[in-house]
């Protein structure tokens, strides 16, 4: 054991010793009632107590600052994502101050909400993130500036609507917001995708069951008669008699009854108005039609022009045009991320071939609720999140998550449970669609979102601990490259060895975890393995940290690297508390090369330092050299050009300090 290792093992022990018959959470430490007599805060008192106790702890032990922050620690709205200052005087109470106050100012306050948490403000960092659709509610500077401010962490571009220019102004915007310093947001590129939809009308039909009607292929069929046409030649051919053909995801629906080689006659079940336009599905099926349209393909290359930070494709069906995509923009010298929107029946029939091809994916719950049967719905929503969690990529869950809120203020409760099941299934992001492009209250269902979601991680924290083996009925998440036996582990297996067990001994000693990334390997890596805290990401390349916005707990931020390791550690400490991340005396739990944790230490004592040269002489000889651009990541830097692993696994994971100059 490593004196990093011995220390936070130390440290635990103590922490046992001094708590009794606490309950003791994972990376979590509660006094027992009778020893919250200290507390400061009456708001919140084992917060206070646990503070004071694990302190004491520290003080005495000479090695570890504290770990345990006031309760006055700053919280900054674009960050955790309260509610905006114009609707503070709603219905619902955040918990925590809004307040957007200098940074590194202590002068916010809290009420009950912290739950006895031990961590300080990076505990109260909402770790899911937030997509928001941006349409004509929020494409103004005003009202994307205020979106971001408000938590969203992705803007994503709805290719089926707008124009080039429209959503250039927007990702124009986006750039602009970034380079304010107040936050950073990816963009997302949506594309429209193969969708079979009905032709213009000259009014619209009132429809009522048992009415007859006709779908035809033959061009200028406007409803008049009786007849609608239809936008898609193959129509014909992919309906059969007693199919069920549902408009814009079941708000209407019709069996098939018949059908010539131009026309499907059919019979309303439920009926309703229709409109123009609408968007076909036959439950059950997928149309055959090009994964990627012409359209997708020019929307695809502006996105390249423009320089968006993912894409998510619509109807995907298999694997190959991921492939296909992926190729293409290694042509183009892009390096877009790839997201496969799960929607189609085809979709889910070859859901682990897509999920080992793409970046990430997207439930999109609509339409894959308009192809298979609703109550099907729910199990492929976990089925996707946690084949994405146990492959270590990020997952959004879409659709229908406040979809009162498009003419309403409040959600319903069913939409609150909603959001809480898609944070508690271990979700990356939430999205909103409607709700934020063309809604009446976009500022306040991004406001319930985050709450919501901050709330469910909180209670996560008190009552369960770490998510990282994903909901109870889920196989467990473990390795994503397991480490292989008797031939040694290969170079994603020992980076991702690194991740879980830092990860494993900040959540020990309850420290937010900082670490430096090129190619955002490592974030991503310690993101899968769902820290207790914050993870946050230091980058000196802008599009890195763009991606790293949609990673579960990872606050990406950017910063130049320089040659000097101990310079540039210091610089980040001093950002981050700076934004009011961290405070004096905080500590932060390193991912590092073995060669910067023996040049950083500064409490080493004299003995520790002998003990570790002696240690590191002995096993220079059966050192194992790592690329870390093989590994994962990629740094390449004079301070942490290699990452060393020890044949008896020495796991570097560096506890300092944060001191103000």
């Amino acid at each position: 054991m490593n004196v990093a290792q011995d220390q936070a093992t130390k440290c635990a022990r103590q922490c046992r010793d001094v708590f009794g018959n606490g309950r003791d959470y994972p990376g979590r430490f509660i006094l027992p009632k009778q020893n919250q007599g200290r507390c400061a805060d009456p708001r919140a008192p084992r917060f206070a107590a646990a503070g004071n106790a694990v302190s004491n702890v520290a003080e005495e032990d000479g090695v570890y600052g504290r770990h345990a922050l006031s309760m006055s620690q700053t919280v900054r709205l674009s960050t955790l994502g309260g509610y905006p200052n114009d609707v503070l005087t709603g219905s619902y109470n955040t918990g925590f101050s809004t307040k957007r106050n200098p940074a590194g100012s202590n002068s916010s306050n809290n009420d009950n909400g912290s739950n006895g948490f031990v961590g300080g403000a990076c505990s109260r960092v909402r770790k899911t993130k937030l997509v928001c659709t941006i349409g004509p509610a929020t494409c103004k500077k005003e009202t994307l500036f205020k979106l971001a401010d408000a938590g969203m962490n992705v803007a994503r571009l709805n290719m089926s609507h707008g124009t080039h220019e429209s959503h250039k102004a927007v990702i124009d915007l986006v750039k602009e917001y970034n380079k304010t310093g107040r936050g950073c947001v990816a963009t997302m590129l949506d594309t429209k995708g193969p969708e079979v939809r009905s032709g213009d009308l000259a009014e619209p039909m009132q429809l009522e069951r048992r009415d007859t009607l006709t779908f035809t292929i033959t061009e200028g069929a406007n409803g008049k008669g009786g007849r609608v046409s239809v936008n898609y030649d193959g129509f014909i051919d992919d309906v059969s008699i007693g199919d069920e053909l549902l408009v814009d995801g079941g708000i209407m629906s019709f069996v098939v009854k018949g059908k010539t080689d131009t026309d499907v006659q059919v019979e309303v079940v439920d009926g309703g108005v229709l409109q123009g336009r609408r968007h076909l599905n036959i439950r059950g099926k997928s149309a055959n039609l090009p994964a990627i349209t012409d359209k997708d393909w020019l929307d695809l290359k502006f996105g390249v022009e423009a320089g968006v930070d993912y894409y998510a494709l619509s109807f995907v069906q298999d694997e190959y045009v991921i492939r296909e995509v992926k190729k293409w923009l290694a042509e183009q010298g892009s390096k877009i991320k790839v997201l496969a929107k799960i929607e189609s029946a085809d979709s889910v029939k070859a859901l682990d071939e897509i999920l080992d091809a793409v970046d990430g994916a997207m439930v999109a719950r609509g339409d894959l609720g308009a192809e298979l049967p609703l109550e099907a719905v729910p199990f492929w929503q976990n089925r996707v999140v946690q084949g994405c969690r146990r492959r270590g990529k990020p997952v959004i869950v879409a659709t229908n998550m406040l979809e009162s809120m498009i003419s309403n203020p409040a959600p319903t409760r069913a939409e609150v449970s909603d959001i809480a099941i898609a944070v508690r299934e271990g979700a990356d992001a939430v999205m909103l669609s409607g709700e934020t492009a063309y809604g009446k209250f976009p500022f306040r269902a991004v406001a319930v979102q985050s709450t919501v979601a901050l709330r469910t991680e909180a209670a996560m924290m008190q009552y369960q601990g770490s998510q990282r083996f994903g909901t109870d009925e889920a196989p467990l998440i473990d390795w994503v490259v397991p480490p292989s036996r008797g031939t040694g582990p290969s170079y994603p297996a020992l980076s991702e060895m690194f991740a879980y067990h830092s990860t494993t001994m900040a959540n020990t000693v309850g420290a937010p975890l900082l670490v430096f990334s090129r190619q955002g390997g490592m974030p991503a890596l310690l993101s899968h393995y769902r820290p207790n805290n914050t993870i946050f990401a230091f980058t000196d390349n802008p599009q890195v940290q763009r991606h790293l916005t949609l990673y579960h707990g990872v606050v990406a931020l950017q910063l130049k690297f320089s040659d000097d390791a101990e310079a540039t550690i210091d610089a980040a400490l001093t950002d981050l508390a700076s934004r009011g991340y961290v405070t004096e005396d905080q500590l932060v739990a390193l991912v590092q090369s073995a060669y910067m944790a023996q040049r950083l230490n500064p409490h080493h004592t004299g003995a520790a330092r002998g003990a570790e040269a002696r240690e590191q002489q002995w096993q220079q000889r059966r050192r194992l050299t790592i690329d870390p651009a093989a590994a994962g990541d990629g740094v390449a830097l004079p301070w942490l050009s290699c990452v060393e692993m020890y044949i008896c696994i020495t796991v570097r994971c560096q506890f300092v300090r944060y001191h103000c100059a």
